[in-house]
């Protein structure tokens, strides 16, 4: 998209009211233009080819077609960043975590009269459409590419990983895909992981039930007070943030409630900061794509600390904000593409095992 020009947005709904409150929401943007609304997938269609949106809003629940079967055929015939905008029903927040897999910038929001005010809704809608217009759509196939990766090759010498250390992961824009890539990849013996997704509450859960589903690890949706335990990764609940807390039997997780950090609830910044100064050199920070700065001073803090540090490159990233950013403050120590990431933790983490001589 030029620079200085308006991004140009469809409204796809098939509720008239919820598409009068996003055009209201977006009127008074100088940077923002709501060149048309849809009723459905089959209007929309013909609006995306004569009015040429540079990003779309689209719910998911629809009359004649649902939202996710025309997702597939947009991403397929004319592929462009999208804002999903989703109910709290549990098929509607599995549907929206399923679409997110197609690739792309896809973001997902909670309908106004979910977790969120009309109020509230209006500064996260603004940034998320802020985000995908963005967006590198050309790295698209990135996720599903790396999915199909197998995850390393035959090791020279017996190796085990090691279990005396966490890993902690940060993404916005993109993120579900990406996470969704590496977790998939990685063995069953992996050290204990936390994930911070900025995504809304509710759809925080129906994402981690989906990495459960496709992942070797144990993937839930943290709780205040969860343990760390080898092979089992901890989502941050949508509007919750997450810190690592230790006490004699070892590290739990504190999941509480308190103001944004870095406009984002979770914030992956929080997460960081806590890793930084309880787990210190026994742990691996992963700032991965997403718009904004959220991550890059938690990281910075982490390296300081003794922690290995890691960022998503430019050329994967849907958005290179927050990798970006940590960069810029020299908080990363490894620069690696998203399909390389996986089998670069497993070598971060691995330690010869000893063998014994056999008797001659």
């Amino acid at each position: 998209m030029s620079p200085g020009r308006r991004i140009r947005v469809l409204i796809v709904d098939d509720s008239a009211i919820v598409r009068k409150v996003l055009s209201e929401m977006l009127a008074s943007e100088a940077d923002l233009e709501v060149v048309g609304t849809a009723p459905d997938p089959y209007v929309a269609r013909d609006r995306i080819l004569s009015l040429h949106p540079d990003v779309l809003t689209l719910d998911i629940e629809m009359p004649r077609m649902d939202g996710l079967t025309f997702l597939k055929k947009l991403m397929h015939f004319h592929p462009m960043p999208v804002v999903l905008i989703s109910s709290l029903a549990p098929t509607s927040c599995s549907a929206a975590i399923a679409a997110m897999e197609l690739g792309g910038a896809v973001e997902v929001l909670a309908k106004p009269g979910g977790p969120y005010s009309v109020g509230e809704l209006r500064p996260v809608l603004l940034e998320k459409i802020r985000a995908v217009a963005q967006s590198n759509q050309a790295i698209r196939p990135s996720a599903a590419a790396a999915a199909q990766l197998p995850l390393a090759p035959p090791a020279a010498r017996p190796t085990a990983i090691r279990q005396d250390v966490l890993i902690a992961i940060g993404a916005s824009t993109g993120g579900t895909e990406a996470v969704a890539s590496i977790v998939r990849q990685l063995p069953a013996g992996m050290p204990p992981i936390l994930v911070v997704q900025h995504i809304p509450p509710v759809f925080s859960r129906a994402f981690a039930q989906r990495l459960n589903q496709i992942s070797s690890l144990d993937v839930k949706e943290a709780e205040d007070g969860d343990r760390l335990v080898p092979g089992r990764v901890l989502v941050a609940p949508g509007d919750y943030h997450m810190m690592l807390q230790p006490d004699t039997r070892g590290l739990w997780v504190q999941v509480r409630g308190g103001p944004r950090i870095c406009y984002q609830r979770p914030s992956v910044d929080v997460l960081f900061l806590s890793v930084a100064e309880i787990a210190g050199r026994r742990a691996v920070g992963v700032l991965l794509t997403g718009m904004g700065e959220d991550g890059a001073k938690g990281l910075l803090k982490m390296r300081q600390s003794g922690a290995q540090t890691l960022i998503q490159d430019e050329a994967t990233s849907v958005v290179f904000g927050m990798p970006g950013a940590a960069l810029k403050l020299g908080a990363a120590e490894h620069v690696v593409g998203l399909p390389a990431i996986p089998q670069r933790l497993v070598s971060m983490l691995e330690r010869p095992v000893a063998t014994v001589p056999a008797h001659r």
